[in-house]
């Protein structure tokens, strides 16, 4: 029976018979046998086979080249090698299928760049590989944390009519031709309908019915950025509570963050390794620098007169009613505090209408969750919950509200407080992992100008 590679080398014995199958990494030939190292991408380490000449399959071993698949079956020994603890000495060889010299993925160091022109085979390379084993289990580490604290996932639709942002990037949804304006009630929907670019407004309707709940799922924006930090398809993850103020939504933002970097530092060592040697040296000081340290809270207001006194120079003016950027952020958390920071209380004009507004009537309960490295992780607020207010807001954002009545509905029919954020997954893994490309965290990129694979 076949076993994975990161198995095979955690044995604690030598086995008389295993069987593996991979990919061939590099092959070296000596005098009556070869060097093989295979790879099944079940972990960053190879396993190293030597395949004597004269086993069954033997004659194959000269078309063995990387990127070739294989199955091998052998004895576990104890490696006479340093840096391994064991070596598969193999009784039987079978090539799979065949590679040739044009193989891309040579052992040779490769650029990002290229790395993305063929992200059909970059997850086979140690550093993707790594990338996406880190991405596979951290989703799993989301749906754990959650599910401990009894939210219950809800899936939201990927289709919707609704802005939840207010910005108006959104790709439109159509089977109509030539003028797709001139009568919206005729398209496939019966009116305008776009690719989700949040969850949440669908979300916040089954908190108020099931108390805690969480969405996970994909989201587009047609927002025309070529940036490091932007994708025009990426994953959300967009808790909501019911009963639940501003303390409580920072509360459980600054605990999900926490809870992710020690899950990612107990559970991905040897790929978070590889990380701090090749990506961003200074990643794991980060990872247990917001893992020890507490949040610091500060009010938007002291957070632009802290920059505005710092006697730096930014890229980005900073003002009152301007939001903070990354380089602001990173200053708060790296130079300023020298820790984790949550800011709170923006200014309502640079907010959407869903958000509560407080009693000064000029701030409403925004909350930013700041990670060195980063900046901003989450976003999230308390939202409006009371019905006047929700109008008067879709006003002040020219919304109109007949086009939210579901929405308005839950004010009416027993409104509660209720919070919650928004969390892009890439970001986060951007985060956990030291690199610096939206791009090289996700599978397949989706950015203005290219949809390849």
């Amino acid at each position: 029976m076949r076993i994975l590679i990161k198995h095979v080398l955690a044995s604690g014995e030598p086995r008389e018979r295993v069987v593996v199958k991979g990919w061939v990494r590099t092959r070296r030939d000596s005098k009556g046998f070869s060097f093989l190292e295979l790879n099944d991408g079940s972990c960053l380490a190879n396993l190293q086979v030597v395949a004597d000449y004269g086993i069954p399959g033997s004659d194959q071993l000269p078309h063995f080249a990387t990127g070739a698949s294989v199955v091998i079956e052998g004895q576990l020994v104890a490696s006479p090698a340093q840096g391994q603890k064991w070596e598969l000495r193999a009784k039987r060889v079978e090539l799979i299928g065949t590679t040739d010299a044009a193989y891309p993925l040579q052992k040779k160091g490769h650029t990002a760049e290229f790395m993305r022109t063929i992200a059909h085979l970059r997850p086979r390379s140690n550093l993707y590989g790594a990338v996406f084993r880190t991405r596979s289990r951290l989703a799993y580490a989301v749906h754990q944390f959650f599910q401990e604290r009894d939210f219950v996932y809800v899936h939201t639709p990927i289709i919707t009519a609704s802005d939840c942002e207010g910005a108006g990037e959104m790709f439109r949804v159509t089977t109509l031709k030539g003028n797709i304006d001139e009568k919206p009630n005729e398209d496939f929907f019966g009116k305008r309908s776009y690719l989700t670019v949040s969850g949440q407004l669908e979300g916040e309707t089954f908190a108020c019915a099931l108390s805690n709940i969480y969405t996970f799922g994909p989201t587009f924006r047609a927002e025309n950025s070529n940036t490091a930090r932007h994708a025009a398809e990426f994953w959300m993850i967009e808790p909501e509570m019911a009963f639940c103020d501003l303390v409580g939504d920072m509360d459980l933002g600054e605990q999900f963050v926490k809870a992710m970097a020690q899950y990612a530092i107990e559970h991905c060592a040897e790929d978070l390794a590889l990380f701090g040697k090749f990506v961003d040296k200074e990643l794991h000081q980060r990872l247990k620098f917001v893992t020890e340290r507490p949040f610091v809270r500060v009010p938007y207001t002291d957070a632009v007169g802290i920059l505005q006194k710092s006697g730096r120079t930014f890229e980005y003016p900073v003002n009152y009613g301007l939001s903070l950027q990354s380089e602001h952020e990173r200053f708060l958390t790296e130079v300023h505090f020298k820790s984790p920071v949550t800011v709170y209380n923006y200014p309502r004009e640079i907010k959407p209408f869903y958000m509560r507004q407080n009693d000064d009537g000029k701030t409403v309960t925004a909350m930013d969750v700041l990670v060195p490295g980063i900046g901003e992780v989450i976003g999230g607020a308390q939202r409006e919950e009371r019905l006047e207010q929700l109008n008067e807001n879709m006003k002040f954002h020219n919304l109109n509200p007949e086009d939210y009545w579901w929405y308005v509905d839950l004010r009416r029919y027993g409104t509660v407080p209720h919070a919650g954020f928004g969390l892009g997954f890439e970001r986060l893994l951007m985060f956990l992992t030291g690199v610096s490309n939206i791009r090289d965290v996700i599978p397949f990129a989706r950015t203005p100008g290219s949809a390849e694979f």
